[in-house]
């Protein structure tokens, strides 16, 4: 698919800002990491060769009795007794990090939280849970969470921004006097009765941020709208007789999408610290789950592991300070008083 000139022009912008090129390769490159966490942080092996047999529990659960146990359950790969069945017949390849976030350690050097060690690149927190691997996979939690709730926040923001906009009259004014009882109600405290009703899930939360969160797209896109339906090449598109949803998406819509664009990369910031806030505050995640603010809450109650705060602080703001960047860069992109 080739771009268009005015597209190529801002590609070549973006490009010319170096910070934020670099922001989105660095952002990436954690966010490709993340996504194949099993395969960096896991307390399963990679690869198991046992009596000329290749076996990949990475992908695949298999009973000990394989690999010459007594049960019938799942093997536990970390205990000594069945590492030694394996490897008297075979070898085991673990992952750098032979843990994923929900692993209790035993063998620690102390009490948890212990501190960093070869072992644990980052500690453990309080649970005795390698830090490296929760960190790792709340990263990728939270970067999923944002992309989900940023990309249906656009999709019903747009369109209601969309509608308002360009029917206005009676249907705008009712929508903004809707929107402004809405965005009144108090977030935390219905968030607090939900949690005492079900426990929250990713999914409840994600449903539930979203119910308030796409009217932060409604103002540019309806202020696009209203400055567009005017036009000349509109008003020629309506004598011709295009029905009004053609207008609005074909015609209309690409002018608003130059602010959604830049709009966009600050939702997904202030969506993951959103997450890590209630996480933090226990209205969050369901416990034991993959969470930054959870973590930070845990070094907000152990300040003798100064490793918990820090690391969990360091990822949440290496996180939102690489997206300010990559959205700075995409805002001057997109602006149209910059040169061509």
């Amino acid at each position: 698919m080739t771009l268009t000139k005015i597209n190529q022009r801002r590609f070549e912008r973006f490009k010319a800002n170096r910070k934020a090129v670099w922001s989105f390769w660095i952002f990436t490159f954690l966010f490709l990491i993340s996504l194949f966490a099993e395969f960096v942080a896991n307390d399963k092996p990679l690869l198991v060769s046992y009596d000329n047999e290749i076996y990949f529990p990475v992908f695949k659960s298999y009973p000990e009795t394989v690999f010459g146990g007594e049960f019938e359950t799942e093997t536990e790969y970390t205990d000594p007794f069945v590492q030694d069945l394996i490897n008297e017949k075979g070898w085991i390849l673990f992952p750098p990090v032979a843990y994923d976030h929900q692993t209790v350690i035993n063998n620690l050097p102390g009490p948890a939280p212990s501190a960093p060690t070869k072992e644990n690149w980052f500690g453990t927190d309080e649970q005795g849970r390698d830090l490296f691997a929760r960190i790792l996979y709340g990263f990728r939690l939270s970067v999923l969470f944002g992309f989900s709730l940023t990309i249906a926040s656009a999709i019903i923001g747009v369109a209601a921004g969309a509608v308002q906009g360009y029917y206005g009259g009676w249907l705008d004014l009712i929508f903004q006097r809707f929107m402004e009882v809405w965005s009144s109600m108090p977030q935390l405290y219905i968030l607090i009765i939900l949690s005492s009703v079900i426990q929250p899930s990713f999914w409840i939360l994600l449903l539930f941020m979203l119910l308030f969160s796409w009217m932060g797209f409604v103002g540019v896109v309806r202020a696009e709208f209203f400055r567009c339906r005017n036009f000349d090449y509109v008003k020629a598109a309506k004598v011709m007789g295009m029905s009004d949803r053609r207008i609005m998406f074909k015609h209309i819509l690409p002018n608003a999408m130059v602010a959604t664009m830049t709009f966009m990369p600050l939702v997904l910031s202030g969506s993951i610290t959103a997450l890590t806030g209630l996480d933090f505050l226990g209205f969050g995640l369901p416990p034991g789950s993959a969470s930054l603010g959870e973590v930070l809450a845990q070094g907000k109650n152990n300040l003798q592991a100064p490793w918990l705060g820090l690391s969990a602080f360091a990822a949440v703001g290496i996180m939102t300070v690489l997206l300010v960047f990559v959205g700075e860069g995409v805002r001057d992109a997109f602006d149209p008083r910059k040169a061509y």
